[in-house]
């Protein structure tokens, strides 16, 4: 991949990502209610993802990891009704990036599945979905109720392969919680200027 791509990709995905959630969150921790939702199209991150589209997923895992991170700083903070969470497909969508002469039809859903799922996440307890990477079929599955998925295939009758693991990936650690000595660098930035 030449370079310049590999940079549009990175300052589309997560460079993008964060400008957004940094220009959002004042008005999030402004807002009376203390609630406030942010919602990636970013997936698991685990190795598989990584094969054949190694700089794609550099920076969707950049993604990822920005929602891991920030869902850590909302405890932190004791932000309690605020959530950011990371959503990505159990199989593949009916979308501008799945169209071609070699697609197969039968092995797509419609797009609804998505937005059902991003629905149901609005819905949820924050500290359901805080940090979590999760999957639209799973979280419909496991949190909306959902069991019978015939009505999101593309192509009536068929079961869409599913193209992301069976069991999520667990990245957390026993010592989670230790942040050790935490230090403001900009303050201490600042010291030396």
């Amino acid at each position: 991949m030449p370079m310049k791509r590999f940079q549009l990709m990175q300052s589309v995905n997560p460079e993008g990502l964060y400008g957004c959630v940094q220009a959002c969150l004042p008005y999030l921790q402004q807002n009376e209610s203390g609630r406030g939702r942010i919602i990636t199209i970013s997936p698991l991150i685990y190795s598989r993802c990584l094969r054949g589209k190694t700089a794609y997923a550099m920076g969707k895992s950049g993604m990822s990891a920005l929602t891991m991170g920030l869902a850590m700083d909302f405890e932190r903070e004791r932000r309690t009704d605020m959530a950011i969470t990371s959503l990505w497909p159990a199989a593949a969508i009916d979308s501008a990036a799945t169209q071609g002469p070699q697609t197969d039809r039968s092995q797509l859903r419609v797009p609804t599945i998505f937005s059902d799922a991003v629905l149901a996440i609005l819905k949820a307890p924050a500290n359901v979905v805080n940090g979590h990477c999760l999957l639209d079929e799973d979280f419909l599955r496991d949190h909306a109720g959902i069991h019978d998925f015939t009505k999101y295939a593309l192509v009536s009758g068929t079961t869409p392969r599913r193209i992301m693991p069976a069991k999520k990936p667990d990245l957390t650690v026993e010592e989670q919680a230790d942040e050790g000595t935490r230090m403001d660098s900009t303050q201490i930035r600042a010291a030396k200027l």
